[in-house]
């Protein structure tokens, strides 16, 4: 499991040392809320599609509660 989380950190190191070099030069901002919106979407999805829509099991497998999860499910207007 340590490999894969550290795969998952360079791949998004990656990218935003590559959206950084894009900027060229100009100032970013809310870089937190595009990553986590570019990320949380298709983990819940990704998770949902583990868990065979469970919803239960989603959330145990992300560690969240089942009411946290469909209220981030609605907010990514994540359909099952």
């Amino acid at each position: 499991m340590k490999q894969q989380n550290s795969e998952i950190s360079d791949c998004i190191r990656k990218t935003l040392d590559r959206y950084f070099t894009d900027l060229d030069g100009a100032r970013p901002r809310a870089i937190y809320d595009m990553v986590i919106k570019n990320v949380e979407k298709p983990l819940l999805e990704a998770v949902l599609t583990q868990a065979d829509g469970n919803q239960t099991i989603a959330a145990e497998m992300l560690g969240i509660n089942r009411n946290t999860l469909r209220k981030k499910m609605a907010q990514h207007k994540i359909k099952l």
